[in-house]
This record gives C-alpha cells, structure tokens and sequence, in this order.
C-alpha cells in the first residue's frame, strides 16, 4: 500500500493542475447531477414481520391513500375568539377547498361537515383539517409540501394561526445546518492557524473537506434514487465529512511540513507524505467504513441506510486527502509557508511541547494512571444503566417551525395522543354486512367490526377510537385510535402492547379477523424493540471486524484486545453523557430543548458504529508511531514515549477539531441531531484526553514487550500489511 500511495501522491503533485481540474469538473458534475434527481429522503421504518409493517402492507394494498395517515392542518383562533364563529367559519370553509385544489391532496375533511364534530376542541378555540395525501413521506416534495400550507392563507387573512403536521410538516421543518458548519469552520480554522502557523498551510485542509463534503452531498442526493435515504442522513454526512476530511488532512500535511523542515525535497515529500500518513488515512478510513457496512447485518433499512450515505462520506474524504490534496500541495510547493501568522510559541519547532514531560510521567506510574482513566470513564458511563430507546419526538422542535406549532396545537385541543395516532387494520375473511338489525345497511355495523370497535375503545389509555373505513371490497377495515398519552411516552408503548398481545386477539378470538396496529408512532416503538433486540450483536460484530483488522496492522493480539476494551469504554461513557443530558433532562436547556426527551432508538446503535470507527483513527495514528519506535529500539517504555511524544500534538488537534464540529451541531433544532453532535463530540474528547493520553500509555506500560506477542504458527499464516513506512521507497538524500 505505501508504495502505491507514494506512487499516486507524487503523480498528482506533479500532474497537480490537471488533479486539481479534474476535482472540480467531477464535482460540478456530481451537484448538477443532484439538482436534477432533488432531495428525495425517506425515514423507511419498515421491518418485515412487525406488526407495524403488516398494518402498512395491507393498508397500501387496499387503502392506499391511509396507508402514510394524514396530515393535520391545524386552525387556532386568536385570544378569547373561537373558530366557531361566522367569520373564522367562513374563513375556515374557504381554506378547506382551496385544500382541495392542491395537488396530491386525495382527502380534506370539513370540520363543519357532517362528521366533523370530532375536528373541533371542545372549548371551540382549535380545529383541524385532515389532509391526506396520494404521495408518501418519501415521494412528496417541499415545494408539494409548502401548497398545502399555504392553501391556509384564507385563514390566516382572518387571523387564525396555521400550522401543517404529520410528515408534511415535517418537510417543511427541517433546520438548515449552515450556522452548525460555519461555526465548526470557523473552530477548525482558528485550531489550524494554531497547528501550521500559516494561512497557506491552514487552508489546505479546509479546501479539501469543503470540496469533498460538496460532492458527498451531491452523491447522497443521487443515491436517492436508488436508496430511502433517511431525512437526518445528509445532516449526519455533513458532520461525519467536515470531520474526517479535515483531519485526514492535518495528518497529513503536518508530515509533508516536517519533512520539508528536515530538508526533504518537495516532489518527494508529497509523495513520501501520502504513502505514510496516507496509508494511516486509508488504514483509519476502512476501518471507519467496515464499522459503517456491518450495520447491514442488524437487516434495519433505515440504520443500513444510514450507515451507508455515512460511509460513502468517509471514503470520498480519504480519496480527498490521498489525491487532492498532494495535488494543492503541489500547486502551493515552497508558499505552504507563505502569509505566516504570528504566534507566541512557534507551532514548527521539534520541541513536543510537554507531551514528552506527560508520556514520562504517565510510563513511570502507569497504575496510577490506568486507574484514574478508568474510574472517570466509569462514573461517566454509570447513567447508561438507565438507557431507554424511543423515538423522535416532535414536541422538542423549535417553536417556530410549523411541525411543533401543530403538534402544540392538537396536544392543547385534543389531547397529546393526537400527535401520534395508532392504524390499526383488519383484513376480513369475508366481506363486511351490515347487522341484522341496521336500518342503515351500513356494513361497518358488521357484528365483527363492532366487537372489535369495542374492545378497542375499552383498551386502558385509549382516548377515542374511529369508525371503521373500509375498502371498496369491503374485506379490510382501518381504525384510528388516539392514545391518552403523548406518541413519546411509555404508556404509549404499553398500550401498544396491550392492544396487539390482549385487546386484539379477544376481539378475534372464533372470527375470520386478523388485525395489525401500525402508524408512525407503531413503527418507531417497533423499531426500538428491534434495535434493542440487535444492538449487543451488532457491537460484537463491529467488535469482532475491528480486532481482526487491528491484528492485520500490528501483528498483536494484545494491542487489538486493549484497542476493543478501551473503545468500548469510551463509548459506554459517551452513551452515559447521552442519557444524563437527554433522557434525564440535566442541561437540557443549555442546549435549546425545554427538558428530557427520549432518546431515538437508532442513535445509540450509529454512534457506536461510527465512534468505534472514529476512535480507530488515534488508535492507528499512535500505535504506529509507536510499533515502529519499538522495532527500531526495542524498549516498550522509550517507544512509549516517543510515540506520545510524537503524535500528541496533532492527534489533540485533530481531535479537537472534529469535537468542534460535531459540538457545533448541536446548535442544529433537530433533537436527533443534538443527541448525534453531543453523544459524538463529548466521545471523541473522551478518546483524544482520557484513553490516549492516560490509558493507552498506562495499559502499554504495562504489557512491556508482550503487547506486541503474536504466536509463530498465526505470525506465519496471518499476511502482511504495511500501513505506513516499512513499504515506501527509502528516503532519498536531503537537500539544502
């Protein structure tokens, strides 16, 4: 591998411009492709053989048009007026057939209709219209989306607030992440001024992600054809590509500096620069993107998909930092230096600046320092115990988007259960008739359908149950049951239960009925018990993929043992910090939520894939440089120190970097994606400072020699991987 990356980065320094054209037109290429295939997102929530997913089957199959819900358009009268009176009526009426007239609008009930009792708040101050459309979450566009709001103008000219929910809403409330990125920009390039001392040198790395994330975004889009690709997915690429690319980068170039400072020729040095911490980048990436790939193993699409539009991030940053880079190093060659910025400590001397003081004391009282590590990760990891996985919950939105502005709106007028209504659909062996004693012939007075409205009206924490709407074959029934308690909450997840494990089945019991319960808030419940049930297989997996690749690079069985033990503190602590802050509420408000919210149950189970990736990269960076220490002296404590020594720096800058830009996304008003930027940042922080600055030089201390064991018969059979330096050309003969 080196010799093939010093090969590729000497042929894009020397070829740089055409390198640097041929980024650029691809790039270009990439977002005109997007533009033209658009955002298409979709939070696929199916999962085969839940009830969920039945319901919704059957659904699209003969109700298609209930099979996504409806959207509410929620109505609220001003202070001490009702929207009962003649001019909001009026006003109201008006909105509905403008409703109507939208595209994609199959369905919009009239509150004042003939079954639209049920629309208004008993204090008559709120009403809602029903909208539902003939396109599903992942078909429907903003702009779709934004007609149906705007169909509420007759309303609010006669001052009625309006707001649209239910996934409609939902498009139109995504918060944008340009301030989250401007402000991890602006840490990262504050962070490289400091690192390189110049403004050349700094802006090298920013260049690279910038162009990297822009045609990661770009190929995210396309994907969307293809893929469901979940709506959080280019938010989480953007974080995960803004901080590896940088980092990558700062890898480096910090080499290709200190190089040229030990007199190295420039072509050379950039060559030299990617075969080494190039081949750590490659090294690091691929272990980062098998964390990402396993996912497909826990059979979830919307974590599968997930992980994938990560990875693709992931690799599209290290072909940046292995092509375009050395071909802008190229392009600057001795103006890397150029536009110095005055610093009181100059960051190029070879002083390590106290890393070497820190690795000595940290070698000559490793146990101290093994056991203070430990009990900090541990104290912090102790909330995890209480780790409950839910589901996304709109009531944490920003007030001033139209998603929380409806979900405020029903909760206050018709209850929190509003919110998150349960489908719960009936395929009939025979068609439904009308009762002996109906007057009606109406065929939803069928005596099973009865039973079953009944017994779902009965249910404990019920609020109000639907007639039933049937098919036009009159065999499938779909019944609309408000909970008493919030989509959020556990009482809901227990009604759940109750109604698929108790309610149901009673009411069936000696009929030809089967019943399913599915809608969103149904789906994500499922999706939580699923991902409960995946998750410790999925951490071995990645475990287990991590180890074998670790013993691959090192020829260790130790050093991966002690890599997967330490990761799996790091992210237990990080999952604690989570769990303090969102699920139990303390400091909830530093960060822009009104108190505890669940924590969505996919989260938990990505941070792991990508931190246990993530935390790889410092593992690589540092044990190489100390495993080559080691060959070269054969002293376990001096490699020790000179490894630290030699990486601490870059690895804190580096580190804090992407603490930075994953932080700053929490400024983002999407609670899954404050629970991502938190749950990200304080990991990496915990990995950059605790696991390898006291851990890893205590716990190697420790070990002496025996860290790098590997038995003769495995040594002999396992094949050899050079990350970086054994392979590369020798160093040619300085100059200057």
């Amino acid at each position: 591998m080196p010799r093939l990356l010093h090969r590729l980065g000497g042929a894009c320094a020397r070829h740089a411009r055409v390198v640097l054209a041929l980024w650029i037109v691809l790039a270009a290429g990439l977002v005109a492709l997007g533009a033209v295939a658009g955002h298409h997102t979709n939070d696929d929530l199916s999962l085969p053989g839940t009830g969920s997913t039945q319901a919704t089957d059957l659904l699209s199959a003969k109700l298609p048009d209930q099979a996504n819900g409806s959207n509410p358009l929620v109505i609220q009268a001003p202070a001490g007026e009702k929207v009962t009176g003649s001019k909001h009526k009026d006003a109201i009426e008006q909105t509905v057939t403008a409703v109507r007239a939208v595209p994609h609008v199959a369905k919009a009930v009239n509150p004042f209709g003939q079954n639209g009792a049920a629309l208004i708040s008993k204090d008559q101050t709120i009403a809602y219209i029903p909208v539902t459309l003939d396109v599903g979450p992942s078909d429907l566009t903003e702009d779709e989306a934004q007609a149906v709001l705007d169909a509420g103008s007759p309303a609010t000219e006669a001052g009625l607030d309006v707001a649209l929910g239910g996934y409609a809403g939902q498009q139109l409330s995504r918060p944008d992440t340009e301030i989250s990125e401007a402000i991890g920009l602006a840490a990262a390039v504050v962070i490289l001024l400091f690192a390189f001392g110049t403004v050349t040198a700094m802006a090298l790395p920013i260049v690279t992600a910038i162009l990297g994330l822009v045609s990661t975004l770009a190929l995210i889009s396309v994907l969307g054809l293809v893929l469901d690709v979940p709506s959080i997915a280019p938010t989480l690429a953007t974080m995960i590509g803004l901080g590896v690319g940088i980092d990558y980068a700062l890898f480096i170039v910090t080499r290709h500096k200190q190089q040229l400072r030990d007199g190295m020729e420039m072509g050379e040095s950039i060559a030299r620069a990617t075969a080494t911490s190039g081949g750590a980048v490659v090294f690091a990436g691929t272990t980062v993107v098998i964390a990402l790939v396993s996912l497909l193993l826990a059979g979830i699409p919307l974590v599968t998909n997930l992980g994938l539009t990560a990875a693709v991030a992931v690799v599209v940053a290290v072909l940046a930092a292995t092509t375009l880079l050395p071909a802008l190093l190229g392009v600057l060659g001795a103006r890397i230096d150029a536009l110095r910025v005055p610093l009181p400590s100059h960051p190029d001397d070879h002083h390590p600046h106290g890393w070497a003081r820190w690795a000595r004391g940290v070698v000559a009282r490793p146990w101290r320092s093994l056991v203070a590590a430990t009990v900090v990760l541990v104290v912090l990891a102790i909330p995890v115990l209480q780790l409950e996985l839910g589901q996304n919950d709109v009531g944490a939105m920003p007030e001033s988007t139209t998603a929380r502005q409806a979900y405020d709106g029903m909760a206050a007028g018709f209850g929190p259960g509003s919110n998150g209504p349960l489908l719960v659909a009936a395929q009939l062996g025979a068609p439904a008739k009308p009762a002996a004693d109906d007057p009606t012939d109406n065929p939803a007075s069928d005596p099973r359908l009865t039973k079953l409205s009944t017994a779902l009206a009965g249910a404990h924490g019920v609020a109000s149950v639907s007639p039933p709407t049937l098919d036009k074959a009159r065999d499938t029934a779909l019944y609309t049951v408000i909970s008493a308690s919030a989509p959020s909450s556990d009482a809901t997840s227990d009604l759940v239960v109750e109604l698929r494990d108790t309610t149901i089945p009673k009411a069936t019991k000696g009929t030809d009925v089967t019943a399913s319960v599915g809608g969103q808030t149904a789906a994500y419940i499922d999706l939580a018990d699923r991902i409960s049930d995946k998750l410790p297989q999925m951490i071995g997996v990645v475990v287990a993929l991590s180890f074998l690749v670790l013993m691959l690079a090192f020829r260790s069985l130790l050093v991966p043992v002690k890599a997967a033990l330490m990761n799996l503190l790091s992210v237990a602590a990080a999952y604690g910090v989570v769990t303090f802050v969102f699920q139990e509420g303390h400091g909830a408000s530093l960060i822009g939520l009104d108190g505890a919210i669940p924590i969505v149950s996919f989260v938990p189970l990505l941070m792991f894939a990508i931190l246990f990736g993530l935390s790889m990269d410092y593992e690589v960076f540092l044990m190489t440089q100390i495993q080559e220490r080691y060959h070269q002296t054969r002293r376990p404590a001096r490699a020790i120190v000179d490894g630290l020594a030699g990486t601490g720096r870059v690895i804190t800058s580096a580190a804090l970097i992407m603490v930075c830009v994953f932080a700053s996304f929490v400024l983002n008003g999407d609670p899954i994606v404050k629970q991502f930027g938190v749950g990200l940042a304080v990991a990496i922080a915990i990995d950059a400072t605790i696991v390898r600055c006291l851990l890893v030089p205590a716990v190697m201390t420790l070990l002496g020699r025996a860290a790098w064991w590997m038995p003769a018969w495995l040594a002999r059979w396992l094949p050899r991987i050079d990350i970086e330096g054994e392979g590369s050309p020798p160093a040619p003969a300085r100059v200057g």
